[in-house]
């Protein structure tokens, strides 16, 4: 029997997922964060607790395995891979493949072994595989190295909209009320002081606030929101063009909270539309399944296995971690 081992690290989370040649679960294991570029002591630690508990839960080693494919936030550039590749080596893991997170998103959220994928969590990113095997990401830094959005920075923006509407420069928002009532300040004024005389840090969640505002027709939300869709529609655009796909059919797989949980559209509707100018045989499709399947699939087909109809079918309903993960950064 073969055996194949799947990863998915990310910032909060690491997940393990153990099957068989024929996909059946034999083992899955939970751990902490499992990024090297906020801690690799850590994330070795976590990437190496999850395997060994789906692997226990076996009663195989990691010698036993076929092959183990590892999506990993944070394996971006060649000098993450430099830390990477001797991290893995040294928990013990021999046949492997390491790769961004996004790619097992992908590989998750579709049938073909190419396509892009879309993430919008708490950053964003994208990336794509062409049916030749070349891979391509564009952006998954920050706003400074070109990016915007993801929940990291739309709390800002939301934060800012409520900052100029109080003080005139821009028309008045329903996100004020709302952050006022999230932060739990009476007056903007008090929230503007508070917040420039003591260095406080606008939360991540205050990002969630634009989709009640835009389901309300809130004019300030729903302008960023849809500048969200249009800069992931260019990234969209932009790993199309340079993997050469704009005549092929394939998938663009939208993962992260921002874009599966809460968007009625307003993001989603201008990456739809740029894709379909670029790439008219593409579909634009929600990731549904667990990433750490998709780096099942990838440790499978880096063995040189087809992932057949039927085992797609019967692994894209495996649900059993606590949720889907929804930020793949």
């Amino acid at each position: 029997m073969a055996y194949y081992l799947g990863i998915d690290g990310g910032g909060t989370k690491t997940y393990a997922l153990l099957t068989d040649e024929h996909g059946h679960v034999l083992g899955k294991g939970r751990s902490g964060n499992g990024n090297h570029q906020t801690g690799a002591a850590e994330a070795a630690a976590s990437i190496r607790e999850a395997a060994l508990t789906a692997l226990g839960e076996a009663g195989i080693r990691l010698g036993d395995l076929q092959h183990a494919y590892l999506g990993l936030a944070g394996a971006d550039r060649e000098a993450d891979y430099r830390i990477l590749h001797p991290m893995v080596r040294n928990i013990g893991f021999t046949n492997y493949t390491i790769n961004c997170d996004t790619m097992i998103g992908l590989r998750a959220g579709t049938n073909r072994p190419y396509g892009v994928a879309l993430i919008c969590g708490t950053g964003t990113n994208a990336a794509g595989r062409n049916p030749r095997g070349e891979h391509v990401q564009c952006g998954g830094f920050d706003y400074m190295y070109g990016d915007f959005g993801g929940g990291g920075a739309l709390n800002i923006e939301v934060f800012r909209s409520v900052i100029r509407a109080w003080d005139g420069r821009e028309q008045p928002t329903q996100l004020t009320e709302l952050l006022l009532e999230l932060l739990g300040y009476a007056r903007v004024d008090d929230m503007f002081h508070d917040f420039l005389d003591h260095g406080k840090h606008v939360p991540v969640d205050a990002a969630r606030l634009l989709f009640p505002a835009a389901a309300e027709g809130d004019a300030v939300a729903l302008e960023i929101l849809h500048r969200q869709g249009a800069e992931l529609g260019k990234s969209a655009v932009a790993v199309i063009r340079r993997l050469g796909m704009k005549d092929d059919g394939f998938d663009v797989v939208l993962a992260g909270s921002l874009l599966t949980r809460g968007d009625r559209g307003w993001i989603r509707e201008p990456i739809e539309q740029a894709v379909r100018a670029e790439a008219p045989q593409a579909s634009v499709v929600t990731l549904a399944t667990e990433p750490v399947v998709g780096a099942v699939w990838a440790a499978m087909e880096a063995d040189g296995l087809t992932v057949s109809g039927e085992m797609h079918e019967r692994m894209a309903a495996y649900h059993e971690f606590d949720v889907i993960p929804y930020t793949l950064r």
